[in-house]
């Protein structure tokens, strides 16, 4: 897949976040993979999603209710 292509894809998931708020884990995977296909083609990444990448995967490793007393 062309660079402009991947862009376009990339662009349109996370359109779809905001839009599909409830299925945001699933779209976020697909976003994973995008970035991942970007990667392997040497494809430069755009600054914004690496943070947001790192962002996604920093909030998977919380637990939540974490400071919740029992």
């Amino acid at each position: 897949m062309s660079f402009e292509n991947l862009k376009a894809s990339v662009r349109l998931l996370m359109q779809e976040m905001v839009n599909r708020p409830d299925d945001a884990h699933i779209l976020q995977e697909q976003l994973r993979e995008k970035l991942a296909e970007m990667r392997d083609l040497g494809l430069p990444l755009p600054e914004d999603l690496v943070q947001l990448e790192k962002y996604l995967e920093d909030e998977e490793g919380e637990v939540p209710f974490d400071n919740v007393p029992l």
